[in-house]
């Protein structure tokens, strides 16, 4: 393994965050994310131009960059730096490769361009608070339950009798939903008798469709509401007659490891910010006639924090080589950016607790993360499951 960044990833790294060192300042960011939209779309558009940002992680057939998630890990981590409110995680992490793993020729011509160039953007819906148990991060998603079951609740689909599919039932916390062009929707179908979980296409226009942006604890992570009403939507694939829910599970679990390397590498630069702009603050603020940065106990608190961020910055780095490490990378990267934000409160003072300063945005980061791919202890459990940990000399026998 090549740990060692190429120029190329060093001057995307270096642009990316020169840009958003210009546009995405604390008071912009706050601005963006009360817009209708919950972000900025002329940054957006320009990092599609300049960078080509949202088409890292397409194939350059299709008019993306066609770069590995490392790329991708990089670019989430200057991202993270600056709490971007973008659909860049929506779209690109979760979206593309649902989209490129089980789309048909046709549907990956005319949707993966337009992703790329950032004139669409894309959310993955699925039903109630079970994204991390649809992408197989904090449990095995075989089952399919999540997604409904057959039972009340979730979102149902059914042939239409136009030949297209009609979907009932809504999903309550659906990243970029209220804002995205396209959605990609998990629903249940074929009843007891052929219960499958497979994903359909719903344009912003489709009828039936209702959105409404939803109230969170971190803003800059925008959610959205969607409701279904005899909406129609497109399979995404080719044959729902012989489409089995296996290909579908499989690519969403091949998508979480993908993504949580992401999250992971996004979570560790919010965390290094953090800490870089504690350790400014010590050095400048004054009690007793010195810095608080002198005092020996603060010195130890930041050295704690600086292994915390380094260690989560080496296993964001291998998860982004090897995305099968993803959940554990996450967990730890999570944890560590819990760690120092509320750590940052503490040491900014006073003026840290108050909503003017920023040091909030990154703490309600942390809690809203975990609270959506997490928590941590079930990122670690379903982890260490996988990895056989807790599986008798027995059953490893009978295996």
């Amino acid at each position: 393994m090549d740990a060692a960044f190429t120029a190329e990833q060093d001057e995307m790294r270096r642009t990316l965050r020169e840009i958003l060192g210009k546009r995405c300042g604390p008071d912009e960011v706050k601005a963006a994310v009360r817009t209708a939209a919950g972000h900025d779309r002329e940054l957006w558009q320009q990092l599609a131009r300049q960078l080509g940002l949202p088409g890292i992680a397409v194939a350059e057939e299709y008019g993306g960059v066609g770069c590995t998630p490392a790329d991708l890990a990089l670019a989430c981590e200057e991202t993270g730096r600056a709490l971007l409110p973008s659909p860049l995680l929506a779209t690109a992490a979760l979206a593309v490769p649902l989209i490129t793993a089980l789309g048909t020729a046709a549907q990956r011509s005319a949707l993966l361009p337009a992703l790329a160039a950032g004139g669409l953007t894309a959310a993955l819906a699925v039903p109630g608070p079970a994204l991390s148990t649809a992408l197989a991060l904090t449990g095995d998603n075989a089952p399919g339950e999540w997604a409904g079951g057959g039972r009340a609740g979730g979102v149902q689909a059914r042939p239409g009798e136009d030949g297209g599919w009609r979907l009932y039932g809504e999903a309550a916390q659906v990243l970029d939903g209220h804002s995205a062009s396209l959605l990609l929707v998990a629903a249940h179908t074929g009843g007891f008798a052929r219960s499958r979980t497979l994903l359909f296409l719903v344009r912003e226009d489709a009828a039936g469709l209702a959105r409404s942006r939803q109230a969170t604890l971190d803003e800059t992570r925008p959610q959205g509401r969607i409701q279904l009403r005899d909406t129609p939507a497109e399979l995404l694939g080719a044959d729902a007659d012989n489409a089995t829910d296996e290909a579908v599970l499989a690519a969403l679990a091949a998508t979480g490891r993908t993504a949580a390397a992401v999250l992971a590498a996004e979570a560790v630069g919010a965390a290094g910010q953090a800490l870089a702009r504690t350790v400014e603050y010590v050095r400048q603020r004054e009690q007793f006639g010195r810095p608080i940065g002198s005092f020996q106990a603060v010195k130890h608190r930041l050295a704690d924090l600086y292994v915390h961020v380094q260690a989560a910055r080496s296993a964001a780095y291998y998860a982004a080589w090897d995305p099968r490490q993803g959940g554990l990378a996450l967990a730890q990267a999570l944890e560590a950016l819990r760690i120092t934000a509320g750590e940052a409160i503490q040491l900014h003072g006073g003026i840290g607790f108050t909503w003017e300063h920023d040091a909030h945005l990154y703490f309600k980061r942390a809690a809203a993360d975990e609270l959506l791919f997490g928590p941590v202890h079930r990122l670690r459990a379903h982890a260490a499951h996988r990895a056989g940990l807790f599986t008798t000399p027995q059953e490893k026998v009978a295996v």
